[in-house]
């Protein structure tokens, strides 16, 4: 493995490596929303949901942050896990781009596109099993960045949704096929694909050795 280099600073380099630092600023201005508002319902359940994806990013990227490190390692056996194939660019498309894109849309339109809650709900209950299963089996450990929040917020967020959309009848059939097929497209194309397309063994988009795993972060 090569040496876990300096992370590219600079103004336009800011957002490669703060991203997660605004999410959890984010996620207090949703929660202040959605007292302000009174929100009550799928609606609210919604926005409750991109509160979470923020929080859970926090945890993956910031605290305790070895997340891009880990997944580098542990799926793709990368040398290079500071930057191959997730790169701090491809962290931003995938995050941003998709999923705060996402889970935006669907708390906006809440209940009259509710398609796109089933869809973005998906991806949370994906997150749920590989932070679960996937990465604690394949590394037999009892903890990974991104578990706390998955158990703690996505998985009740996401049972209540479901258990509120099926006991209210808010999603026709068409909502439900539409839905799930669309949240594993996300899944598939915005978080394994856009990984794929964006890798570059030669970036210089690379993540700081705070985000690798701290066994891996003095190796040469």
């Amino acid at each position: 493995m090569s040496k876990p280099a300096t992370a590219k600073k600079g103004p336009e380099n800011f957002l490669r490596l703060h991203w997660f630092d605004l999410g959890i600023v984010l996620a207090s201005l949703v929660g202040a929303y959605v007292l302000i508002a009174r929100l009550s319902g799928l609606t609210l359940v919604l926005w409750l949901s991109l509160a979470a994806l923020f929080v859970h990013q926090f945890e993956e990227y910031r605290y305790p942050g070895y997340f891009p490190g880990l997944i580098n390692s542990v799926f793709f056996s990368s040398k290079q896990p500071d930057r191959y194939p997730l790169n701090t660019n491809s962290a931003v498309a995938v995050n941003l781009g998709a999923g705060w894109t996402a889970y935006f849309l669907a708390a906006i339109v809440n209940v009259h596109a509710i398609w796109l809650g089933i869809a973005v709900t998906i991806i949370s209950v994906g997150n749920i099993v590989i932070h679960t299963f996937v990465f604690n089996i394949r590394r037999r450990m009892i903890y990974n960045p991104g578990l706390a929040t998955s158990l703690l917020l996505f998985l009740p967020i996401s049972t209540y949704f479901y258990y509120s959309v099926i006991v209210s009848g808010a999603a026709s059939v068409l909502d439900w096929a539409v839905g799930i097929a669309l949240g594993i497209a996300l899944f598939y194309i915005g978080i394994d694909k856009l990984v794929d397309w964006l890798k570059d063994p030669n970036t210089s988009n690379v993540f700081p050795a705070r985000c690798l795993i701290p066994a891996k972060r003095n190796e040469n």
